[in-house]
């Protein structure tokens, strides 16, 4: 269902509960050091990136789940042209390993085509974090393309 204003305390809620693993994750893999330089607050940036993404209508389309009254999980999207890009997808990690993000993701795809889309985009990070991002973008359909982004301290 679309978003609406309401739900937008509770999505960023729970996207700072689902992506606390990714975050945890970015410390080990970059650590403290160089984690710290990109995420001062990491908290603080994503509650108001999601925040702001949820609010910014005209450039983003948000879609959320809900299971008995509560928002269970989001995905906000962007049309560029003939591509969709997922900008944002995340589960309450009460309600993941339920389909939810595959729901979502079928819900934008239903919507993307609609719009004359032809072809979906969405991008995660390969670290352990990320691991139940890359299963609901491999359910999904997406085929995943490996990438590296290379981050060194030059203090």
């Amino acid at each position: 269902m679309p978003l609406i204003e309401s739900d937008i305390v509770q999505i960023v809620e729970l996207s700072l509960l689902a992506w606390e693993p990714v975050f945890k994750s970015f410390e080990r893999v970059l650590g403290s050091r160089v984690f710290h330089m990109i995420w001062p607050d990491w908290r603080k940036s994503q509650a108001e990136g999601v925040e702001g993404a949820c609010k910014a209508t005209g450039k983003y389309r948000t879609l959320v789940a809900e299971v008995d009254g509560r928002v269970a999980g989001f995905i906000a999207y962007e049309l560029k042209g003939e591509t969709g890009e997922v900008v944002l997808l995340a589960v309450h990690p009460e309600f993941q390993k339920r389909g939810i993000a595959t729901a979502l993701n079928q819900a934008a795809h239903a919507e993307m085509k609609a719009a004359g889309v032809k072809l979906a985009v969405a991008e995660t990070g390969g670290d352990d974090g990320h691991a139940p991002a890359r299963r609901a973008y491999e359910k999904a359909g997406y085929t995943g393309l490996p990438l590296v982004r290379y981050f060194k301290d030059l203090r």
